[in-house]
């Protein structure tokens, strides 16, 4: 094994993207999108630090479009190799990436609609169609089973318990080792089970969102059950800005145990989002991958509606009934979801409740930091509605559940990479490894080469 490059998530949660090298084996680990600022987002549209046309080899730890959406333009780019993941992540990339494309192409043509990009004509990054070219190159890996992608190079997956599908990638090449967390799940998580322990590498690259924080220990379904019965008080609707894969299934696990303890509680939900409907089956389908039964998703099935067409999504957005709408994206930067904000947002009836991290840049990150307005699709929007952020459904471990999951390696590695999260975030939980455990750490930056 040679070097290990880091061209994304440095000083940042997105834009996972870190090369791999061994002799003139060229393997990229995750190939995601940067996201949030907008100095960030230009990054997307510069070339990589390698050309696609070297790389042999892509492994993704898991289906968010922060760590694979990238994809449709690396394969764009002249990428000709295989592309690595699990059954379940594959079968996310399905619904995640074309729709990514769609998303990028429908963002340029209403900006060039309403003429309120610099640039003449606005383009986008890449297409629905160049994201479903991508798709051809997938290959499916199981579970621990160790793959060999060349004589003297292999690798496998143990689960991560961040999302469906999202894996702990281990990597040998010949008696060496180094192994990538991806996004680490926690310890007790109310839809997935938790990570699998790795004892032994000589490398580790390790996430950093949440370095420096301890989750609260608050009971999200009581916090979940006072918004929505508060906004109902009101005579107002619930909206909650969610990720499509893993939060809208917490929530709706969530909202279907409040119904349960309140059977009067007939309001209405809906999953307003292709991509989050369709991620939702594909849940259903992998009952032996997560932590809920089947009989379980059969209700939370039954009392929801999956909103598909962009018709019966506008009715929602102008029916005066409460309701709880659950749309994407998460940190409300496209997608159906900025339709319902400008909606909503000026009624002080309503709820916004944002339900996990919020990057620097973002329509989130600005509506729950108080902001008066925000500008959606050339305009701005007051804010009346009451903004809520409920930070204990987050999927990442906080720093006590790393340290934990850290613990159990039985010797430490010859060096610990922190990566994706902001800077304070990898600097306190380099402090905490190296205090705790003694272990030799590094937080690199972007492009930052390393011999291994």
């Amino acid at each position: 094994m040679e070097s290990i490059q880091f061209l994304g998530a440095t000083g940042t949660v997105t834009g996972s993207k870190f090369l791999l090298t061994f002799d003139d084996y060229k393997i990229l680990v995750d190939c995601g999108l940067f996201q949030g600022l907008k100095k960030l987002r230009l990054k997307n549209w510069n070339p990589l630090e390698v050309p696609p046309e070297e790389i042999q080899s892509v492994v993704l730890t898991h289906a968010h479009i922060d760590h694979s959406g990238y994809i449709p333009l690396l394969v764009k780019n002249g990428f000709k190799g295989k592309i690595y993941a699990t059954e379940a992540t594959k079968a996310l990339c399905d619904i995640l990436l074309p729709d990514s494309g769609h998303i990028q192409e429908e963002d340029a043509e209403f900006a060039n609609r309403h003429k309120f990009s610099r640039h003449s004509p606005a383009l986008p990054l890449y297409t629905e169609e160049d994201a479903r070219n991508s798709l051809n190159s997938f290959h499916i890996i199981n579970w621990k089973n160790r793959f060999k992608l060349n004589e003297n190079l292999g690798f496998e997956y143990y689960q991560s318990g961040h999302i469906l599908g999202s894996g702990i990638v281990k990597f040998y090449a010949g008696k060496k080792s180094i192994t990538f967390t991806g996004d680490l799940g926690r310890q007790k998580n109310i839809i997935m089970k938790k990570p699998e322990r790795v004892s032994h590498t000589d490398y580790l690259v390790i996430e950093s969102t949440y370095g420096d924080e301890i989750h609260s220990d608050e009971d999200p379904a009581a916090i979940l059950e006072k918004a929505v019965t508060d906004t109902i008080k009101k005579g107002g609707k619930i909206l909650i800005p969610a990720f499509a894969v893993g939060r809208t299934q917490q929530l709706l696990y969530l909202i279907n145990k409040i119904k349960i303890k309140n059977p009067s509680l007939s309001i209405p939900v809906y999953v307003d989002s292709p991509m989050a409907s369709r991620s939702t089956q594909i849940f259903f389908n992998y009952t032996d991958e997560h932590a809920i039964s089947k009989e379980e998703c059969d209700t939370i099935r039954n009392n929801t509606k999956l909103i598909a067409f962009r018709e019966d999504s506008i009715a929602i957005m102008n029916s005066p009934e409460s309701s709880v709408i659950i749309s994407a994206s998460g940190m409300a930067t496209g997608g159906r979801v900025l339709h319902h904000l400008a909606s909503m947002l000026p009624d002080k009836k309503n709820t916004i409740l944002f339900t996990g991290f919020q990057a620097a840049g973002t329509r989130g990150k600005s509506l729950v930091g108080g902001k008066k307005s925000v500008k959606i699709h050339g305009e701005f929007i007051p804010v009346r509605a009451d903004i809520m952020n409920m930070n204990v459904l987050s999927a990442h471990a906080d720093s006590d559940e790393i340290m934990q999951w850290l613990y159990g390696f039985e010797a430490p590695p010859r060096l610990t990479f922190i990566v994706h999260g902001e800077p304070q975030a990898s600097d306190e939980l380099r402090k905490r490894i190296e205090s705790e455990l003694k272990w030799k750490v590094e937080i690199p930056e972007l492009n930052e080469k390393f011999s291994l």
